[in-house]
């Protein structure tokens, strides 16, 4: 079991333990919430929409970090580029139904799967439309 200040220090926010939380951002509430978790020591993290509402450089220290822990991760997100970064599987769900579950970068061939989910593939495999 992690020390509340290890894991502190484990996701980068050591420094911010005696700032109240409304003085946060939230990226460093996010990191706080890990945090947390991660002093209970779980075999599986959950996480649900954990980049949404965070600026590109926030979401991305948050993909590192998240890359860096070898727990199981279970994510529910629309977030497709970052279920690409963290995830070699993902089980779509659509109606409250699983609709696919497989290796992720097969998944996200499907065009056809993608869009019955009302998915689109994730921005790096869409192309640009001005360099190709």
């Amino acid at each position: 079991m992690l020390t509340v200040g290890a894991a502190l220090e484990t996701v980068g926010v050591l420094a911010l333990k005696d700032r109240p939380p409304h003085r946060l951002s939230s990226g460093q509430k996010r990191r706080v919430a890990i945090a947390t978790v991660l002093s209970m020591s779980p075999d599986i993290l959950v996480m649900d929409e954990p980049t949404s509402g965070l600026d590109p450089q926030a979401r991305r220290q948050l993909i590192n970090l998240l890359h860096t822990f070898k727990h199981s991760k279970i994510i529910a997100t629309h977030d497709l580029d970052m279920v690409m970064d963290l995830c070699e599987r993902t089980i779509i769900l659509h109606d409250g139904k699983i609709k696919a579950d497989g290796r992720t970068s097969e998944i996200f061939q499907n065009e056809q799967l993608l869009a019955e989910s009302h998915l689109e593939k994730p921005f790096r495999l869409q192309g640009c439309p001005v360099c190709g």
